[in-house]
């Protein structure tokens, strides 16, 4: 369940999707230092991320099921730990079992209050205005709107990079460009109950059911010499279950932007649908 707000973000918030500010990130930042073990890198870019204030993060995320079909999720999340919480997720595509949201889905979160807006939502639960106001408190009773502020955490900086230390096999494939800045390219592969171990407690068990059907993760991840990471890519299978997923970090400790919706178009949750 989601009930205060680190786990709602899932971030240092926070999240291991978490402060003090990094130091800025320069355009041409330099490889990271070839004397460091590859689990070192890893190691520090798991304390470094946990430090970052702000970030935005592009991701995707396609999915195979032997019985639930294929699916895919894609979106971006802006992300802010300080002067206050606030966590603004837009999901562009959300198609599960040939089953997609026409318009998305978009979620923000701000302080102690979620805005949900999601036309399916909106007539499941017989809301009169195009967004649904819910107390973080009662998050972890709503359903419906728990399952899309459950994707935030496959979006977390902290997140994804803490289970990746869980590897030990991880080694340096190369250097590379990502989106302009230098980066080093590190690959491996972690076990997935070790590595959702790696996380606190309250995050494990949404990391849990993100991973379920997949035992072992195959992994890449660029980092940039300021030791956070630029992208990563997860890919996993386990009998007929399939996960690929990509996402790229930037804007971090930058300024964000996130604003609630206006009043005149947020309504409350119906007191039917609360438990």
């Amino acid at each position: 369940m989601l009930k205060r707000r680190n786990s709602l973000a899932t971030a240092a918030a926070g999240a291991a999707l978490i402060a003090a500010a990094v130091a800025g990130c320069g355009t041409n930042a330099q490889p990271i230092q070839v004397n460091l073990a590859a689990s070192e890198v890893l190691a520090q870019a798991a304390q470094k991320t946990a430090e970052v204030t702000s970030y935005t993060v592009d991701a995707v995320a396609n999915v195979t099921h032997p019985q639930e079909g294929n699916g895919k999720v894609q979106g971006r999340m802006l992300y802010q730990s300080k002067p206050q919480l606030a966590v603004d997720l837009t999901l562009d595509t959300v198609d599960m079992g040939g089953r997609n949201l026409p318009g998305g889905v978009r979620a923000i979160l701000q302080d102690d209050t979620v805005y949900v807006k999601v036309e399916a939502l909106k007539e499941l639960l017989g809301a009169t205005k195009p967004w649904i106001k819910v107390p973080l408190a009662e998050v972890g009773n709503q359903g419906q709107v728990n399952q899309y502020l459950g994707q935030i955490q496959q979006f977390d900086l902290a997140s994804v990079t803490k289970l990746v230390t869980a590897s030990k096999d991880v080694k340096q494939a190369g250097t590379e460009s990502v989106n302009g800045e230098d980066t080093t390219h590190y690959s491996g592969t972690f076990p997935v109950d070790a590595a959702v171990t790696q996380l606190p407690a309250d995050k494990q068990e949404q990391a849990r059911t993100n991973l379920a059907e997949l035992k072992d993760v195959k992994f890449d991840v660029w980092v940039a010499g300021d030791s956070l990471p630029r992208k990563l890519t997860l890919n996993g299978s386990k009998e007929g279950a399939t996960l690929d997923a990509t996402l790229l970090f930037k804007n971090f400790n930058e300024p964000v932007n996130v604003e609630v919706p206006p009043a005149d178009q947020v309504g409350e949750l119906p007191k039917s649908t609360v438990n």
